[in-house]
């Protein structure tokens, strides 16, 4: 790989050892990409510091964060001291809520363990957002920017609908690009990587945060990880429902990248998606097409009555709290039912202070912040039959519970919480 002279001084050494072991693997990582190069990047997001890593470090002392960091982040086997980073970074979702931690199964010890962690690796320059869509609490590249992101809903989002530049990277990469500011320039880095090479024709209306996420579960399972440009589209999405779509086709499928004529930033119009070229493949989405997503979602599903429901995956906005609070309003959760409510802390706090948090929990719920149940796998106590209104949980929590899971619109999850039974459907 070509090295301009301040990459090769970092990876002699010149700027310490933790930056020398960052571009050793950074080179690594780029040679076995085929990369040629490195690029600067202006944003990271990944995972620095959660309860996991102490257990799986085995280390004499769950506090030493710099030894965390020199395994996990640089994969050094030899510890070096923590640098800060040189770049906006931000820590993404991870596996504990240390307002909430008791309902989640965690200890007063390893809730004060994270808070011990967050001030670590906060004063090294970690920006402590804790979410998987820091776009929503003001970690926000530009279009055209090259940035390093973990957490493939976070990544379509920024590739799509921000038009930032990022592949789906690593603990590692991320960790090494926070203190070089550099990334190996491969996939998605590279434009022409970054054109549409399936067409799929939208022939019914895509209207709600459902609609949405059906279409993408169904996208991701039509196109795989290749790059589709979706026609047909009538309405103006909201960022809520693209966030959703996103999350859904990079859970059925390994989608990293969309186009949507007049409404993405990098093409007005399928030909320019498709770089002038004819796509691979054609694909239909109708009525027949919802209802196949809707199918593999829940056919397996053989029982109703719902226990625990879950909201906000990928994580609430303002806009999604303040709807989850007008349908709670004056309502009570059914007594065998558990709904936690996930948000980015910094939006709970904006609820806090608004009062839509105390809506939410006078009605009989938690508003949970910094982790979900697909992250930490933990779930209430009795949990037997899920609810929820994300299509991304709904794919992955049966294999990682193996409890029954329900997805729906989040007025059906709100039905489910009440009534303690699911009663939705795709129409």
């Amino acid at each position: 790989m070509r090295l301009s002279d301040a990459e090769k001084a970092m990876l002699d050494g010149d700027a310490g050892p933790a930056k020398a072991r960052a571009m050793d693997l950074l080179l690594r990582y780029g040679e076995a990409l085929g990369a040629d190069r490195l690029i600067e990047v202006s944003h990271v997001a990944g995972t620095w510091s959660s309860t996991t890593p102490f257990v799986q470090a085995d280390l004499p002392e769950a506090d030493d964060f710099d030894t965390i960091f020199s395994r996990f982040n640089l994969d050094s086997d030899i510890t070096v001291e923590t640098p800060r980073a040189v770049v906006p970074t931000c820590q993404l979702i991870h596996g504990i809520d240390t307002r909430n931690h008791a309902a989640q199964g965690f200890s007063d010890a390893q809730a004060a363990l994270q808070r011990k962690s967050e001030h670590f690796f906060g004063s090294r320059g970690v920006q402590w957002c804790s979410t998987c869509t820091p776009y929503q609490v003001g970690h926000v590249p530009l279009k055209g920017q090259h940035v390093a992101w973990m957490e493939s809903s976070a990544v379509v989002y920024a590739n799509a609908v921000i038009g930032a530049r990022t592949n789906v990277e690593g603990r590692e990469s991320t960790g090494a690009a926070s203190i070089t500011g550099r990334i190996p320039y491969f996939g998605l880095h590279v434009p022409e990587n970054r054109v549409a090479t399936h067409r799929v024709d939208v022939e019914i209306p895509v209207r709600t945060m459902r609609d949405w996420g059906l279409l993408g579960y169904a996208v991701g399972s039509m196109v795989q990880e290749e790059i589709p440009v979706l026609c047909g589209i009538d309405a103006l999405p909201r960022p809520e429902w693209l966030k959703h779509f996103g999350a859904a086709a990079a859970s059925s499928g390994g989608v990293e990248m969309y186009h949507i004529p007049g409404v993405t930033p990098e093409a007005a119009s399928a030909d320019e998606a498709l770089g002038g070229t004819a796509p691979r493949h054609v694909h239909r989405y109708g009525a027949a097409e919802r209802r196949r997503a809707w199918d593999r979602l829940n056919g397996a599903n053989t029982r109703d009555d719902v226990n625990f429901v879950m909201l906000g995956c990928p994580h609430n906005s303002s806009d999604q709290m303040w709807r989850i609070a007008e349908l709670l309003e004056g309502r009570r959760v059914h007594g065998s039912v558990a709904l936690w409510v996930h948000t980015p802390r910094q939006i709970r706090h904006l609820c806090d202070e608004s009062g839509v948090t105390g809506t939410i929990e006078r009605a009989g719920a938690l508003v949970m912040s910094d982790s979900c149940p697909a992250i930490n796998r933990m779930t209430p106590q009795g949990t037997q039959v899920i609810a929820t209104d994300s299509c991304k949980q709904a794919h992955y929590l049966p294999a990682i519970t193996g409890y029954q899971t329900w997805f729906g619109s989040l007025e059906d999850c709100i039905d489910a919480a009440i009534t303690g039974r699911f009663r939705g459907s795709p129409e």
